[in-house]
């Protein structure tokens, strides 16, 4: 896949299966429409109400279980179905075109590699199962109902196995996040709305060997209710983003910051961190810490010149972060970014010469942001920043983490590359 480009080469994969599913079902023809009918409803609708998720993630819940009941599918209703891998495959990207079709009518841009992911991690599922189903193997096993679910469970857990490492290696390619921390970061996604959509799947799978149709709306009511929970959630951290965003304006406003300061110190941060393999959560917090570090000079009853606090002694930056961190115990934000911020001007080395582990390495990158946008001013040229990073590096002996001033240096030729 790297060859081509991770996501070039899931897309081109996602778009040959289903050219081979229609052709397939073209000259096979379909089965047991009825039930194709209600389960691509199903998926549409589950389009048709997708809701954002933490990560700038985009999810269906709804139309994700269905297709993943379809692809377990076995018997309704006490009857044997009789559809495949092909018509799984055909059905699943038919329904997410039909649901996606509101959208793209209105402009909104969606996010091809979701669709692809969605297909290929169908299309494991369905093979999985659906060949020896129909094959009569399972039939011949005369497995006992226990161990049919846990047959359902693994193949619906290596679905998802084959999800989370399709969208980490996508996530690693578009935003250059190391491999291993990217697969850690789409499984902490899935024990989330993840899990939920897999149980679903599997549950109407298995009840409607006994139920029939009526397992589809019945056994994907709680998971409605979940996604709602969800968007509530993900709606609760956009106003927290807001206010965040706002607070940090309040320095800018006042007079006490050079404008855009907060803004560019978060993005340079942010880019830091993402070079150090942060976590997604990491560089969210990193992210409010950043974007509020200077909230602390609102106290002050002269302003700092230029708002460099870089240039302070150190008493009065740990005085500034302080009050800063005060502030932001009242605001709502995890407690972890007044931590961060209250400890901004601490010395990141022990007595001992090692790395002081009560020191929070976003602390640690917000200093070496800050200083850098602090020192480099409005002169923003390559020269000038060649400069203030070499000053930085000479100062790593107590005030800057080496590792931290390193990645901030491989940060700046990337972008001088770009």
């Amino acid at each position: 896949m790297r060859g081509l480009g991770t996501a070039s080469a899931v897309r081109a994969s996602a778009g040959a299966l289903l050219l081979w599913s229609a052709l397939a079902v073209a000259l096979n023809g379909a089965v047991d429409l009825r039930v194709a009918a209600a389960f691509g409803a199903f998926m549409v609708v589950g389009e048709l109400v997708r809701t954002p998720l933490p990560g700038d993630r985009q999810q269906a819940p709804l139309g994700a279980a269905a297709a993943l009941a379809y692809a377990l599918l076995g018997s309704l209703g006490g009857l044997r179905t009789h559809h495949g891998v092909a018509q799984v495959v055909l059905l699943c990207g038919g329904a997410m075109l039909l649901g996606l079709l509101p959208s793209l009518a209105a402009g909104v841009r969606l996010d091809p590699d979701l669709f692809a992911r969605r297909i290929l991690t169908v299309a494991v599922a369905a093979a999985l199962f659906q060949p020896c189903y129909n094959s009569g193997m399972l039939d011949r096993l005369h497995l006992p109902g226990p161990v049919y679910a846990m047959l359902l469970t693994g193949d619906a857990a290596c679905a998802a196995l084959v999800d989370v490492l399709l969208a980490a290696a996508l996530r690693s390619e578009r935003s250059r996040v190391p491999p291993g921390r990217a697969v850690r970061d789409e499984l902490a996604a899935l024990v989330g709305i993840g899990t939920a959509i897999v149980a679903t799947g599997m549950v109407v799978s298995l009840a409607a060997g006994e139920i029939g149709l009526w397992a589809l709306p019945l056994f994907s009511a709680p998971l409605l209710l979940s996604q709602v929970s969800f968007r509530r959630y993900t709606a609760i951290l956009a106003t927290q983003r807001q206010t965040v965003a706002s607070l940090a304006r309040a320095t800018e406003v006042a007079g006490y910051t050079l404008p855009g300061h907060a803004r560019r110190v978060a993005s340079l941060a942010g880019r830091i961190g993402r070079e150090l393999a942060l976590g997604e959560r990491e560089l969210l917090l990193l992210e409010y810490a950043a974007l509020m570090h200077d909230i602390g000079q609102l106290s002050l009853v002269d302003p700092v010149p230029g708002g460099a606090t870089a240039l302070l002694p150190v008493a009065e930056q740990r005085r500034i972060g302080q009050l800063g961190s005060e502030v932001i115990r009242q605001t709502g934000v995890p407690p972890q970014v007044a931590e961060t911020v209250a400890l901004l001007a601490e010395p990141y080395r022990r007595a001992d010469g090692r790395r002081d582990p009560g020191v929070p390495r976003a602390s640690a990158i917000i200093r070496v942001a800050n200083a850098f946008d602090d020192l480099v001013c409005d002169d923003g040229c390559p020269a000038r920043q060649r400069e203030v990073l070499e000053q930085l590096r000479q100062d790593t002996a107590l005030l800057y983490e080496p590792a931290v001033v390193d990645a901030l240096g491989r940060v700046l030729l990337a972008g001088a590359g770009g």
